[in-house]
């Protein structure tokens, strides 16, 4: 299904585990970044029940969202690591699969009952960069959507119900998006409709290409599920993406240097008590040298 197709297996790698390591592959080997550097950071997240929870760090739950004039929408308190390469995004997602809300229904024994959104940003300077210098940023979202359910078809009571009517408001808000994009009509757009919606206000109408897989079955008894799903992914083709340069000059470098003078002028400081704590030490036997003019070894005086 949806999350085989983008998780996939060991033996099947899905979407993501193909997109990061073709992604390290080319910033490794391609020589049109042989003098570029490249700095990525992920974060792992699940809308369950109209609630963001970071799958990263299970404690951290009902985390808000905010809009900033640079990075564009932000999870506040979300969890960012670093990579290097695609094995350490690959380890951090699996640990966050674990986290992942997941029932079993009617229909499904390992129903998700969550979007899971799998967010990297890539940032691309130059090796030999000056003070101030170009700082291009990308941001790739992969997102597993949870499925469409019909409660007669599902059984579901109780959570179940309650979760499939929060997956199908949130459904309905993206496609709501989707079609008001599609047509241009976006004096307004509802993205607030919905936290994913909101989440992805970037990807969806902003400068960035996207690309929607649907899952369909040749069974005569999903009919309609199957058509209703086409109808959605064929209105995700008419998207049109606002081109603009994701191209920064920023004083990036000034600030690195600032926060590695701050960190050497504390380990300089931290030397120095220790240097202190060890000069005001006794000797062993609690005896000190006598230091002054004409003394000797033995600490008495010497005199001619």
């Amino acid at each position: 299904g949806k999350t085989h197709t983008m998780l996939g297996s060991l033996d099947q790698p899905g979407v993501m585990v193909n997109t990061l390591h073709d992604m390290f592959m080319r910033m490794q080997t391609d020589e049109m970044f042989r003098d570029k550097k490249f700095k990525v950071t992920l974060s792992y997240l699940e809308i369950y029940n109209e609630r963001i929870n970071d799958l990263l760090q299970p404690s951290s739950t009902d985390l808000q969202l905010s809009e900033d004039p640079v990075r564009g929408m932000v999870v506040q308190g979300i969890t960012e690591y670093g990579a290097d390469s695609a094995d350490e995004i690959l380890e951090l997602l699996h640990r966050g699969n674990l986290h992942r809300t997941v029932e079993p229904t009617a229909a499904n024994q390992v129903s998700s009952r969550s979007h899971a959104v799998l967010q990297v940003t890539v940032e691309q300077a130059e090796r030999t960069a000056h003070v101030t210098g170009n700082l291009r940023i990308g941001k790739l979202s992969m997102v597993d959507l949870a499925g469409s359910e019909r409660a007669s078809k599902t059984e579901n009571r109780g959570d179940r119900l309650k979760e499939g009517a929060n997956i199908n408001r949130s459904l309905l808000a993206l496609g709501n998006c989707i079609t008001a994009l599609a047509e241009g009509r976006r004096s307004h757009v509802p993205f607030r409709d919905s936290k994913m919606t909101r989440l992805l206000k970037d990807s969806l109408g902003g400068n960035c290409r996207t690309v929607m897989i649907a899952n369909i079955s040749p069974s005569h008894r999903t009919y309609e599920e199957t058509v209703n799903t086409l109808k959605y992914a064929n209105r995700a083709k008419n998207l049109k993406t606002q081109v603009a340069r994701n191209v920064m000059s920023v004083s990036a470098h000034i600030a690195e240097y600032q926060r590695i003078i701050m960190e050497l002028r504390n380990e300089v400081a931290d030397l120095k008590a220790a240097a202190a704590g060890s000069a005001k030490q006794v000797p062993p036997h609690g005896l000190r040298e006598d230091t002054r003019p004409g003394a000797s070894p033995n600490g008495r005086s010497q005199r001619s």
